[in-house]
């Protein structure tokens, strides 16, 4: 099937990317999006019975640890480093 792009998607996909062609960049936009829709096309006409649907390539699995407390720092531990504290809390510098 062959796919024909107008002047009309050209202008208006030149819009939306915010792009201002030349009549030959115009020209040449229209051949090559008329390529990759020619390229889905046939894409389309693979046999894809039997196969499986998949996100990625690669068998991927997700990669992140468990989340799990380890943190057994008390208040004392982490107050120790304040340049400054007062009734268990850190004193910071008043911004408003």
């Amino acid at each position: 099937m062959a796919n024909i792009i107008d002047d009309d998607t050209i202008e208006y996909v030149s819009i939306l990317a915010k792009l201002e062609l030349s009549e030959e960049e115009r020209e040449q936009a229209k051949k090559d999006m008329g390529r990759m829709l020619d390229y889905i096309d046939k894409l389309g006409e693979l046999d894809t019975e039997g196969v499986e649907p998949m996100t990625h390539v690669f068998p991927v699995q997700n990669v992140f640890r468990e989340d799990i407390v380890t943190n057994s720092d008390t208040r004392e531990e982490l107050l120790a480093n304040a340049p400054e504290q007062r009734d268990g809390m850190f004193v910071v510098p008043k911004t408003v």
